[in-house]
C-alpha cells in the first residue's frame, strides 16, 4: 500500500470506531484492520465482534443492512479530507478464532509424551 492508501485508511480506521460505538447493545464491536484499494473507492473493514449472549453473526448482519448509514456518517465526518467517500465492506475478522485454535494445537502437541532420546553412544 502507498502512504496515501494508508493514512486514509487510518483516518477511516479511527472515525469509524467512532460510529460503531454507537451500533454497541451488550457488544463489544472492535475494527482491527481497514484495507483502501489503491484507487481508494473500497475500504475493506476488518471486524472483530464480542457478545454476551451469542449472537456475532447478527451483529454481522446488522452492519451489513446499516451500511449505508454508517457510510452517510463516516462522510459527515471526513467531509473536507476527501473528494469522494469510499464503499464500505465489512468483512469478519478471525484472526482471534484462529490464534486460539493454534494455541490449542500447540497445547495438545505438548502434552503428547516423547521418547527419549537415543544414545549414540550404544
Amino acid at each position: 500500500m502507498s502512504i496515501r492508501t494508508e493514512r486514509v485508511a487510518s483516518v477511516i480506521k479511527q472515525d469509524l470506531s467512532k460510529i460503531l460505538l454507537g451500533y454497541q447493545h451488550n457488544n463489544i464491536i472492535t475494527i482491527t484492520n481497514v484495507k483502501m484499494t489503491p484507487d481508494l473507492s473500497i475500504a475493506r473493514v476488518f471486524v472483530s465482534v464480542i457478545d454476551s449472549s451469542g449472537a456475532e453473526e447478527s451483529v454481522y448482519q446488522m452492519l451489513s443492512e446499516k451500511k449505508s448509514a454508517i457510510r452517510a456518517e463516516l462522510s459527515s465526518l471526513m467531509r473536507h479530507q476527501l473528494r469522494k467517500m469510499p464503499d464500505i465492506e465489512f468483512f469478519r475478522d478471525e484472526t482471534a478464532e484462529y490464534a486460539s485454535k493454534m494455541e490449542n494445537l500447540f497445547r495438545k502437541v505438548k502434552d503428547i509424551p516423547q521418547a527419549p532420546p537415543e544414545d549414540e553412544n550404544s
